[in-house]
């Protein structure tokens, strides 16, 4: 029992990556395979299908990302500590080696949207879920007095996601040295802004008043 629990472990380890280097869709027990040198049928013990197979490994990047992210900034001093640290975690979960500058549930986001099943819903419950993890933290800086009182927590962890999405497609697609910079900059000014109180306008539109 033991021996054919780690060899579930190591396939689904060298599922994910062929899953980061062809495509979550394409992944296959015939396109795994060939990685594991394994028949398809020595696969199929494991998992009885396609979907089964690309169940777990969304079970196995839900837990990774855990590990790589939330919980190291869960460790963290309450407050903007623990944001910032969470929100490093998720540039590195991005560029990472363990991904490969592939962010599945960003990939799957896009390929599901419109399709519906299991694995659609695992996706949008691993994705609400993050927003709920942002969210929660945003409301500990807040009950720390780091974070005004009257910051929109959902709105906060919208725009971070963007940012990380921004940032996965600078870093990936358009091969940006400066993509890390502007992400972490666009973090700060947005950190920044949830800084002020609402219905006070920042400098700049005090300027623009002004004028």
């Amino acid at each position: 029992m033991l021996k054919g629990q780690l060899t579930r472990t190591a396939i689904l380890e060298q599922a994910f990556e062929t899953a980061a280097r062809i495509g979550f869709d394409a992944l296959s027990l015939a396109t795994l395979a060939q990685d594991t040198s394994m028949s398809k049928s020595g696969l199929y013990a494991h998992f009885k299908s396609k979907e089964a197979l690309q169940q777990a490994v969304l079970e196995l990047a839900t837990e990774r990302f855990a590990t790589m992210v939330v919980r190291p900034a869960l460790r963290e001093r309450r407050g903007e500590a623990r944001l910032r640290a969470l929100f490093e975690g998720y540039l590195a979960w991005i560029c990472g080696s363990a991904t490969r500058g592939y962010c599945l549930f960003m990939a799957l986001g896009q390929e599901y949207r419109d399709r519906p099943g299991p694995i659609r819903e695992r996706v949008v419950q691993a994705l609400g879920a993050w927003h709920g993890v942002i969210a929660r933290v945003v409301e500990g800086a807040i009950a720390v007095g780091e974070l005004p009182p009257d910051t929109d927590a959902r709105q906060f962890a919208f725009e971070m996601v963007g940012i990380g999405m921004s940032f996965q497609q600078s870093f990936q697609l358009l091969g940006r040295a400066d993509a890390q910079l502007l992400a972490r900059d666009a973090f700060d000014g947005l950190l920044a802004r949830s800084r002020l109180p609402k219905g006070r306008p920042s400098g700049r539109h005090q300027v623009a008043a002004r004028v």
